[in-house]
């Protein structure tokens, strides 16, 4: 919205506060992270039908320390 409004700065400044979450979601294969981060935000999603499985260790830790760095 801020880059449709013109205001540049401000959406410059918007993306790269969540540059390193927009990263972390996109890790592995789609939807794996984001099912993730809502499992660690409690919104409890549930697990992954085949052919996808569990995020690995590495990306279930780089979620959680940009979801930690948001708050």
């Amino acid at each position: 919205n801020a880059f449709a409004a013109g205001d540049i700065a401000k959406a410059r400044e918007i993306q790269l506060k969540y540059l390193d979450l927009i990263g972390a979601l996109f890790c592995e294969v789609n939807p794996i992270p984001i099912k993730e981060a809502m499992n660690q935000l409690g919104m409890e999603v549930g697990g992954y039908r085949l052919p996808l499985c569990e995020i690995s260790a590495a990306g279930r830790e780089r979620v959680r320390r940009a979801l930690e760095v948001l708050g």
